[in-house]
């Protein structure tokens, strides 16, 4: 999985310019890799829908950063809907990556 491909699509769906926040990104980005790891789930270095995940992730880490409230704080449901039907998608295979 390419962490500068992935690295760019998370600054365009939060719409940053520029490099100033890139090393925290960056680190979002391991921690989304972590946090999908601890799911059960078996990202595939070459599917563009894995990374697309990994986006998704951390863009919403970033997003929630600074939600006071519980309720702003909660995971949206395309993501959960997402890592959801890729955890069942990999097991349903025999955990096989797709």
């Amino acid at each position: 999985m390419d962490t500068a491909v992935i690295l760019s699509s998370v600054k365009l769906d939060l719409q940053l310019i520029g490099n100033a926040y890139d090393d925290f990104l960056l680190e979002l980005i391991a921690q989304a890799l972590e946090e999908i790891a601890a799911y059960g789930i078996t990202l595939n270095p070459d599917s563009s829908r894995d990374a697309g995940l990994v986006r998704m992730y951390a863009a919403w880490l970033y997003r929630n950063r600074a939600a006071t409230n519980p309720a702003d704080s909660a995971m949206p449901r395309m993501l959960q809907f997402n890592l959801n039907n890729r955890l069942f998608s990999e097991k349903m295979s025999g955990g096989a990556n797709r």
